[in-house]
């Protein structure tokens, strides 16, 4: 006979100890998938926020030729990057007359790929930061932080001769620290709306319906081009939110004719 049916007391305890530990597992699971969808904190201002309190006058009136007021505005997003993938990624964006904003991580790719970055800004795109080497920031001193940044902001200035004025700290995890490091590099923090897990599967078509699925106005998609999955669905992706009357644009012409600012925090 099993030894916990001689002893209630002991299964008693055993049981409530389980609990205890699943409600924590539980608790820590959703505090995660909060990060990785992007919801990481309170505070943050959406698209049509920054819009909206935009300082009036002629400047601020359009973007480009896109008025996200108007239009059905979303913006595609690729962290982690360049990678062998992303020079197949900016065919398709060219071919398919797509902007698109890039959060590029310093060691092993801005590094590794220096001409792919030069083209990213060269044919239109946003070049932003997603840090050096993809700490996640709220476990590190300010001063690590303040290094992560420092050291991707230069080397991305180095090549496309200005400093990245965006930032997508890795899983979506910022604090009250980190937005203060931000605010004194010149950087608004940028997080995202719709994610397809692509760091979870290689099938196309699944990433494609993932992103289908959670695409709204004002959306920020969140993809990856090191993952070999993910660039054969953009053109599905793009062509299936164009037939439902979106226009794509970087991060900056989703939040104009308002500016990011930083130490600010985006999230639709």
């Amino acid at each position: 006979m099993p030894l916990w049916t001689k002893k209630p007391p002991a299964r008693k305890t055993f049981r409530r100890t389980s609990g205890l530990r699943t409600t924590a597992l539980t608790a820590a699971a959703l505090s995660l998938a909060l990060a990785l969808t992007g919801c990481a904190g309170a505070g943050t201002t959406r698209p049509s926020a920054a819009r909206a309190h935009a300082a009036p006058g002629p400047q601020a009136a359009r973007f480009g030729t896109v008025d996200c007021r108007e239009a059905r505005c979303i913006a595609l997003t690729f962290d982690a990057g360049p990678s062998e993938n992303s020079a197949r990624l900016l065919d398709i964006l060219k071919e398919k007359q797509v902007p698109a904003t890039f959060f590029l991580l310093g060691k092993r790719h801005i590094l590794k790929y220096p001409e792919l970055v030069e083209r990213m800004a060269a044919e239109g795109h946003e070049v932003a930061s997603h840090t050096w080497d993809h700490k996640i920031l709220t476990r590190i001193s300010e001063k690590e932080i303040r290094e992560e940044l420092v050291r991707t902001n230069e080397a991305i200035e180095r090549l496309v001769g200005h400093p990245p004025t965006l930032m997508r700290p890795p899983q979506g995890r910022t604090n009250d620290t980190v937005h203060r490091v931000c605010r004194e590099l010149g950087l608004a923090e940028v997080l995202w709306s719709v994610t397809a897990s692509d760091y979870r599967t290689t099938d196309p078509a699944l990433i494609t319906k993932r992103v289908l699925a959670q695409s709204s106005r004002d959306g920020i998609i969140l993809l990856h081009d090191i993952y070999r999955g993910t660039v054969p669905a953009v053109p599905g992706i793009i062509d299936a939110l164009k037939a439902r009357g979106y226009v794509f644009v970087t991060v900056p012409q989703l939040l104009a004719p308002g500016k990011a600012e930083p130490g600010k925090v985006y999230h639709p």
